[in-house]
């Protein structure tokens, strides 16, 4: 089976194209090929690799290496199936994670989950990069009552507000530079959005959570600043859950004063230590985490249009990453549709 594919290719440091390639194609076993429909762009780990910055792999050093195909979150239609494949028919929508920003892409089928007919497309693109959040506010372990902090509002950040409110955490605090996001981090569920360019904004924190500081705090801004401030006002013996990639290390930290001193937890949340088989308490499979997904946005527990700003056909990927490049503050949710290819 011969097929034409398009693929959203950084060919060098801050370019983007998209290039065109045929591949002859023959389905085996569990394989079944898919036809991305809507793509998210996870803006943080994306601009990362565009930029060439380092530590944008976990497994192996990629900095200097061209070209790249990122991207890893996507809803998609099921264009045929090898013989192994029982669960799935060509037409069959479904949740993708992994495989670059791609018009087609093949995978097992243990890795695609159905998705149900009142699900709209849009918003089931977002599973995969929920489910980052999802641990990073799980291993947090969150109980009834327990203040939580959630520093940095981009996609994964707002997410974290929703999982942590839905936690039981109360207050929800969230902060973000962007007045813009912290705003919308109010709508979606924080009880209190602080600016952490306030000169107070350390004792505001603290003012709002009984004078100690939150107990548990997600640090998703990715900078080492961002988490410092975190150690300072984190409470005495509380969670600080590394949701964020702090790829590069530009200051010092005193550890014994703000971790050994202050008994902080900090917990690598990356999603690659999480549980590949089987969930267990903290440690969620991304497939059981695609059905929480879908189970919440069902349920209308959680709300992803107010976090899609824009939706552009793969044609104009250039400009798309030069405006995320540049804008002091970009737009949030930036989706691919590829069906206007």
């Amino acid at each position: 089976m011969k097929i034409t594919r398009y693929n959203v290719v950084f060919p060098k440091k801050e370019t983007a194209e998209l290039v065109e390639e045929t591949l002859d194609l023959n389905l085996t076993g569990d394989e079944v090929l898919v036809k991305t429909i809507y793509d998210v762009i996870s803006t943080g780990t994306e601009l990362a690799n565009y930029r060439d910055l380092p530590n944008t792999s976990v497994a192996q050093d990629v900095q200097g290496k061209f070209p790249r195909i990122v991207g890893y979150s996507f809803s998609a239609e099921v264009v045929a199936c090898g013989p192994g494949v029982r669960s799935l028919v060509p037409g069959d929508k479904v949740i993708v994670g992994w495989g670059g920003h791609r018009s087609m892409i093949v995978k097992r089928e243990k890795d695609l989950l159905k998705l149900p007919e009142d699900v709209d497309l849009i918003d089931a693109a977002f599973a995969h990069i929920a489910s980052f959040p999802m641990l990073g506010v799980r291993k947090l372990r969150l109980e009834l009552g327990e203040s939580c902090m959630v520093a940095g509002l981009g996609l994964l950040g707002l997410f974290a507000v929703q999982f942590a409110k839905l936690s039981g955490a109360y207050p929800v605090l969230a902060c973000d530079f962007s007045a813009e996001r912290r705003e919308l981090a109010l709508q979606l569920g924080a009880d209190y959005a602080l600016n952490p360019q306030d000169a107070d904004f350390i004792e505001q924190v603290r003012a709002l959570t009984d004078g100690k500081g939150p107990a548990a705090t997600v640090e998703v801004t990715g900078v080492l600043n961002g988490l410092q401030q975190a150690l300072e006002y984190t409470a005495q013996m509380g969670r600080i859950s590394l949701l964020g990639c702090t790829r590069i290390s530009d200051q010092p930290i005193n550890v014994y004063k703000y971790i050994h001193g202050k008994g902080i937890n900090l917990i690598g949340a990356h999603t690659c230590t999480r549980s590949a088989l089987e969930s267990a308490p903290g440690l969620w499979t991304e497939m059981d985490d695609y059905k929480t997904f879908l189970k919440l946005l069902r349920a209308g527990k959680i709300n992803v249009k107010p976090m899609t700003n824009r939706i552009v056909s793969p044609r104009a990927a250039a400009e798309v990453y030069q405006l995320l490049n540049t804008e002091k503050n970009p737009p949030l949710g930036v989706v691919f549709d590829w069906q206007q290819l």
